[in-house]
């Protein structure tokens, strides 16, 4: 009777430990997006095209100033950071209309350079790497070269900032590959971590 007691009482204390464990590392599906702004949102460095339609003086490529800004023809200087391009469009319209009766104004995106992921252990080439939208964790990966001979493939980490706070998951990206799993998607910020194997 004794030995079933102490046997019973290890199984509770391993049990509560695994349940502390998981609720760790939550399921990929638990962690949420870093951000509520658009993925979209410009920032430093991006780089866009402005079209304004009937005026090819006033169309042209810009890069996103460390300090936010642009300055456009005839309007001046406008904020671009944290806006998303129809917001942008709008702005440069509305001060166009002060020169151009009925000024029709496009905004599309050619470089989303101030978005970044990180991916850093067990890969041919751990560095910081451009995100892309929709970009994924195999995306990722692959961007890094693989993993190395030595990576537990099934062990990554994907860390991110969720209200000044890190959360951190482990993702089996092997099983992704073997297609017993669904793909996790990425955010702008996330680092993904691929530790050693054990064995």
């Amino acid at each position: 009777m004794l030995a079933c007691m102490k046997r019973w009482t290890l199984l509770s204390l391993v049990g509560a430990w695994l349940a502390g464990a998981c609720a760790h590392n939550a399921p990929s599906g638990d962690l949420k997006p870093a951000v509520t702004l658009p993925l979209t949102v410009l920032g430093p460095g991006d780089v866009f095209e402005v079209k304004v339609y009937g005026e090819e003086d006033l169309s042209g490529t810009y890069r996103v100033a460390s300090d936010g800004g642009i300055n456009f023809p005839l309007v001046g200087k406008i904020q671009a950071v944290n806006r998303t391009p129809t917001e942008l469009s709008d702005e440069i319209a509305a001060g166009l209309r002060q020169f151009l009766k009925q000024p029709s104004v496009s905004v599309f995106v050619r470089e989303f350079t101030s978005k970044k992921v990180y991916v850093f252990g067990q890969v041919a080439r751990p560095g910081t790497f451009q995100f892309e939208d929709g970009m994924n964790i195999i995306q990722a990966i692959t961007l890094a070269g693989g993993f190395s001979t030595m990576a537990d493939q099934n062990g990554a980490f994907v860390t991110r900032i969720i209200d000044g706070k890190e959360q951190r998951v482990e993702v089996k990206v092997k099983a992704i590959g073997e297609g017993k799993s669904s793909n996790f998607k990425l955010q702008p910020g996330d680092i993904v971590y691929v530790p050693e194997t054990m064995f």
